[in-house]
């Protein structure tokens, strides 16, 4: 976990309205855009980027969808979360561009992860570009914060190879103090990914002041341990990321407040610290 992204013939990552290059927009009026969306033919799409050692193992063609119930308040995307904000992209269009990277995720290991935003949101284009992944062979990843995990359909978590959950607190104040939702149905979901078979990397960002109360800490790794002993293997690894600033000027942009303006990020002291408790319940973490 030590390289930082490799960008390859892919757009600048998560800017602001910067759109999916390279993957034509779809000029359709809006009861026309509401029923292909409907049906999955039509995604709202804000970005893609190909990338190296994040969303997943190898190198992963990772596409931002629009959309998002939660308001974190260290979102690192807050420009995806309209989905009126995103550009309406045909499925077949997007998994034109999967089918052309097919080389790189074979020699790779790598794949396609659909983020967000919030994936499921859009979940009939989800659904139909994990199926047309699987039938190229590829790869496929959710990157989720399971809050809306009953969107999943059990054939969409059938074409899953895994999901990157995030488990955003350990316990309900705590967790509607960073989203503004409940923790309930995330837990629910990552059971539920267990029963079905489905790898699970758990994420958890480290936000000083916000979720490093030692007790939220112990929530969320028993949380991911409890996920772990319905289906022992279910949990590959636990990835604890320190929170950062890069985002505070895309809150600037967008003109909204942004709560966490003088936090300071964890120290790599706190941070390895942390990732020990999720090792105390024979977590494999970084």
């Amino acid at each position: 976990m030590t390289a930082g992204p490799v960008l390859l013939d892919a757009p600048s990552p998560r800017r602001a309205g910067a759109g999916p290059q390279g993957l034509a927009p779809v000029a359709v009026d809006r009861a026309e855009r509401l029923a292909l969306m409907r049906s999955g033919e039509l995604g709202s799409v804000h970005s893609w980027e190909l990338v190296t050692a994040v969303d997943g193992p190898g190198t992963r063609l990772t596409v931002f969808l629009s959309g998002c119930p939660l308001r974190c308040l260290y979102c690192h995307n807050p420009d995806t979360l309209a989905m009126k904000d995103g550009e309406p992209v045909r499925a077949e269009d997007l998994l034109a561009r999967v089918a052309r990277y097919r080389g790189i995720f074979s020699a790779t290991g790598g794949g396609l992860t659909l983020s967000g935003g919030e994936v499921l949101m859009q979940p009939a284009f989800a659904a139909r570009i994990l199926r047309g992944a699987k039938e190229l062979g590829v790869h496929t990843t959710l990157d989720t914060s399971g809050f809306l995990g009953a969107n999943a359909t059990d054939a969409m978590l059938d074409d899953t190879d895994l999901v990157l959950l995030d488990i955003k607190a350990g316990d309900e104040e705590t967790y509607r103090r960073v989203t503004g939702r409940s923790l309930a149905p995330t837990l629910t979901f990552g059971r539920r990914l267990a029963e079905r078979g489905v790898k699970v990397w758990v994420r958890f960002v480290l936000v000083p002041g916000l979720t490093d109360d030692p007790e939220n800490v112990a929530a969320v790794a028993r949380h991911a341990a409890d996920v772990e002993a319905v289906r022992p293997g279910t949990v590959e690894r636990v990835e604890v990321l320190p929170f950062h600033q890069m985002a505070r000027d895309k809150w600037a942009e967008l003109g909204r407040t942004y709560e966490l303006e003088g936090t300071e990020p964890p120290t790599p002291e706190a941070t390895e610290a942390v990732r020990d408790v999720f090792r105390s319940h024979g977590l494999t973490t970084y």
